[in-house]
């Protein structure tokens, strides 16, 4: 327990985890308040003309699938007016469709709460898994430059017991610090939405699904942060975890992309860890492949990655370079 308490005070400590934490205020501020400023509670004449603007499209959505219907079986005694009609009719069905129109379509600057959760909730997760990735680098990686490491192994002269002790209390850190900011940020959004937007329909469902989008984010932060300290202990230098990132961005990312397409490779996104991470955080992943059609006249190239093989590549890869930074720790001169 001293041990935890003694890393839980360095880490709180250490000025770079202090900019974060204030960089990740200021960046929720920021959006906040942009959020606030281009919003108004709409009027009541307002909502009656959304409502009304909502009804009729989902009263011509139906209108064109009845058509597509009447079409099929030969009683549509109309021309087509220029109207598309696939010709599957259930492409148009609204009853199949994800959702339908609502009146919260059809209120330009209105922010509606119901809406814009999930990608708000999308962007809070990108920043807290980059915050987790360069506090977990930073956290490991200035202590083995610096000889605290060293100076700590004195006192506890454990290895692996030290390291654990890190990465637990990092791990820790950076879940309780998520957990607070994505509260609060929700919840201030949820009172912008009351008080100068709308909150939308904010069922068991919508509910659900946040809650899915969460958690993942969550094992997503923690796996970042667990990445970067990794990283950085093989490499002995926060900048090795830094340099790790941009190396596998510029090189596999973009340069790879660009040669699997060049070769025609088949299915290059699943190679990609960008897609894995879209799949975990989504639930699934669609995909469009060419080269699955190549040769034929109709052909549905597309492929999907779901959430499972999607975590199975994600833990295997932090897993590993967790693994293979406590075997090389137990036996590496840190002097």
């Amino acid at each position: 327990m001293n041990l935890v308490r003694a890393e839980l005070e360095r880490l709180s400590s250490r000025r770079f985890v202090q900019l974060m934490v204030v960089l990740l205020a200021l960046a929720f501020a920021v959006t906040a308040a942009t959020t606030l400023a281009g919003s108004h509670k709409p009027s009541a004449s307002e909502l009656n003309a959304a409502r009304q603007q909502a009804v009729e499209q989902r009263q011509g959505m139906e209108a064109a699938y009845q058509e597509c219907l009447a079409r099929q079986s030969g009683s549509f005694p109309g021309e087509n007016n220029g109207r598309y009609l696939p010709a599957d009719c259930s492409e148009i069905d609204p009853v199949r469709q994800e959702r339908l129109p609502i009146a919260a379509d059809f209120l330009p600057g209105v922010f509606t709460f119901a809406q814009q959760a999930r990608p708000l909730l999308f962007f809070l997760i990108a920043f807290l898994v980059l915050f987790g990735f360069l506090v977990g680098a930073s956290y490991i990686g200035a202590d083995l430059n610096s000889g605290g490491v060293v100076n700590l192994l004195l006192w506890r002269p454990r290895r692996l017991t030290v390291l654990g002790a890190k990465l637990g209390t990092l791990l820790g850190t950076v879940l309780v610090l998520a957990l607070l900011a994505s509260v609060a940020y929700l919840a201030t959004f949820w009172v912008i939405g009351q008080t100068a937007g709308l909150p939308g329909r904010l069922d068991g469902d919508f509910w659900r699904s946040l809650g899915a989008v969460h958690g993942r984010g969550l094992v997503l932060v923690l796996l970042a942060a667990a990445l970067g300290f990794s990283i950085a202990t093989l490499g002995r230098h926060t900048s090795a975890a830094l340099g790790a990132a941009a190396a596998y961005a510029v090189v596999w990312e973009l340069g790879a992309r660009l040669v699997l397409e060049i070769v025609d490779a088949r299915r290059p996104d699943q190679l990609m860890l960008s897609s894995h991470i879209g799949a975990w955080l989504t639930g699934e992943a669609n995909f469009w492949d060419p080269q699955e059609c190549s040769g034929t006249a109709y052909c549905d190239g597309s492929y999907t990655l779901t959430w499972g093989p999607a975590l199975l590549v994600l833990l295997g890869l932090t897993g590993g370079l967790t693994a293979a930074a406590f075997a090389v720790f137990r036996r590496r001169d840190l002097l």
